[in-house]
């Protein structure tokens, strides 16, 4: 699992305020065979017109190389 983003925290909180539940920290999917890692996977609780709906967010900053 690569390292957490430098903004990883600010985004979490960002969408918690937003009414967001963050369900995985990191979400772990396979695709074809290979597993991989998102920062965040998060659904909506609050919202009506969101309600139900799912969300994976991939936090970068950009600060340094990165393989992908």
């Amino acid at each position: 699992m690569a390292a957490r983003d430098v903004f990883h925290n600010a985004v979490r909180k960002g969408l918690e305020k937003e009414g967001w539940m963050i369900t995985d920290d990191p979400l772990e999917i396979e695709v074809g065979g290979v597993q991989m890692y998102i920062d965040l996977g998060a659904e909506a609780i609050l919202a009506a017109e969101r309600a139900g709906d799912k969300i994976a967010v991939e936090i970068k900053s950009f600060l340094g190389a990165s393989n992908i």
